[in-house]
């Protein structure tokens, strides 16, 4: 059987691309609480299940023109505007890192970024709140400086184009299909986070559709799978 953590290439791992949202911060319970109060007083209601398989990983446009789609509803322009706000009032009084994340990063020692679908304000303030913003700073890229973004590979050509890495030295860590499925599409090597609250209980088996992706519920994980990364790395924390 072949090991899903195996990388694609022999050459080393150089730079390692995370996701925001679900990855480094623990925000799509929040996000998915927040939108789904908003969406009833148009008649929406939104289960788990369907924000999970239609919104995760994609940016609001997308979410917009989901809704508009399967609801027949069309959101008013104010609209993006007001999730924004309310959800930056949320993200500033309950928005928390994942767990063991801060121990990863202080003891990583290779070159790190993120690459978002979200907006420059919103993935600054998650960084900031939850004090990660130290570790990435100049090394964010969002979907606003691309063309298309995931499930398309443009976001994490971008991303390691600018951190001066070959995309085949690159590994992405996604919670999401779509982030994974822009990976692949990347041809970079790619590990699925799933220890966020949002996927706790949650069927995470994507070999219908993605292959046998590596998988890591905590962040100790990351280092027993690729040593490399920080062979010096505490795996009783």
């Amino acid at each position: 059987m072949t090991n899903p953590c195996m990388l694609h290439s022999q050459q080393q791992i150089e730079l390692i691309i995370f996701d925001c949202d679900g990855v480094l911060v623990d925000s799509e319970v929040l996000s998915q609480r927040v939108l789904t109060d908003m969406l009833e007083p148009y008649g929406i209601s939104l289960s788990s299940s369907y924000f999970y398989t239609h919104f995760l990983g994609y940016s609001f446009e997308h979410v917009a023109a989901k809704i508009k789609q399967d609801f027949s509803v069309s959101l008013p322009s104010e609209f993006r505007y007001t999730f924004r706000n309310k959800l930056k009032e949320v993200f500033h009084s309950e928005l928390v890192p994942t767990t063991g994340v801060i121990d990863m990063l202080s003891q990583l020692q290779i070159k790190s970024c993120v690459a978002t679908s979200g907006s420059p304000e919103k993935v600054t303030n998650s960084l900031l709140t939850t004090r990660l913003s130290a570790y990435f700073l100049g090394k964010v890229f969002t979907s606003s400086e691309v063309k298309k973004g995931k499930p398309a590979p443009d976001l994490f050509l971008h991303s390691a184009h600018n951190m001066g890495v070959a995309a085949e030295n690159c590994l992405v860590i996604e919670d999401s299909r779509t982030g994974v499925e822009a990976a692949i599409a990347a041809n970079m090597n790619v590990v699925r986070y799933v220890g966020a609250s949002h996927l706790k209980d949650r069927d995470v088996n994507d070999t219908d559709y993605l292959g046998d992706i590596c998988k890591i519920s905590h962040w100790r994980q990351l280092f027993i799978k690729y040593p490399s990364l920080n062979s010096s790395f505490n795996m009783e924390k």
